[in-house]
């Protein structure tokens, strides 16, 4: 018979703490949310591309002998992925119900970090279940613990860069858009590559220091999606290349 326990703790470990970010980032658009089916849309988006990361990754890890090298392809892989989703489900000039989706400077951060949270979502889960299943339940607290400090935070604040300089570029010329959002995305990848190498080679002690770091970029990001909200038409071009 199979044992479904481990399956739903591993579910539950992955799914609430990024639905909890997801409530916590959603509250910071409070004033002009976006449409419920399209959030809805690109959490599942986030879930869907897992799948063709662990592929990715897997090849990648196949084929590349530097482990430098490996975490930066694999980072690029997941920040690319995750825009590729929110580009689909979102950031077309007609967007997957046949309507204008983004309307608003803060709107590229909103999808952004939901395509994130729900790709971080189905990524904590996999890692959950082997501990879990293998009767590690301290081992499972640890791992969800350390993911919804770190991980989750990280997939959320990387992909929230690449929004803020879709934000910060939402009235500039298509060529200004296209170099904004070349340098979110190459921002979002040395930040992302950074903090798995980190983790990887950190010393006991040390995991404190660099989620305080995270934490800092954190804030960071909460001032700069400020500035964003506070950016007026002035020569509006509409869509995103």
């Amino acid at each position: 018979m199979i044992d479904f326990g481990p399956v739903f703790w591993a579910l539950l470990g992955g799914f609430v703490p990024a639905l909890i970010w997801l409530w916590f980032w959603l509250k910071e658009d409070f004033n002009h949310p976006e449409p419920v089916r399209l959030i809805i849309a690109a959490f599942l988006g986030g879930m869907l591309v897992v799948p063709f990361a662990l592929v990715l990754e897997k090849t990648a890890h196949a084929y590349t002998q530097s482990v430098f090298l490996l975490f930066i392809i694999w980072a690029a892989i997941e920040e690319i992925l995750k825009f590729g989703a929110a580009y689909f489900i979102a950031f077309r000039k007609e967007c997957i119900d046949k309507s204008r989706c983004i309307n608003d400077t803060m709107d590229p951060i909103i999808y952004l970090i939901t395509v994130a949270l729900g790709f971080s979502a189905v990524e904590s889960t996999l890692f959950l279940i082997n501990p879990l299943l293998e009767g590690d339940l301290w081992g499972g607290l640890v791992t969800g613990n350390l993911r919804f400090i770190g991980a989750t935070v990280l997939h959320a604040v990387s992909s929230g860069i690449i929004g803020v300089a879709m934000g910060l570029s939402f009235y500039k010329n298509p060529a200004y858009k296209k170099l904004f959002i070349g340098l979110g995305i190459c921002t979002a990848i040395v930040l992302h590559a950074l903090f798995n190498i980190s983790i990887i080679s950190s010393k006991e002690g040390s995991l404190f220091i660099i989620f305080g770091i995270l934490w800092m970029v954190v804030f960071a990001l909460l001032a700069v999606f400020e500035r964003v909200k506070r950016i007026r038409k002035t020569n509006r071009i509409k869509g995103f290349p």
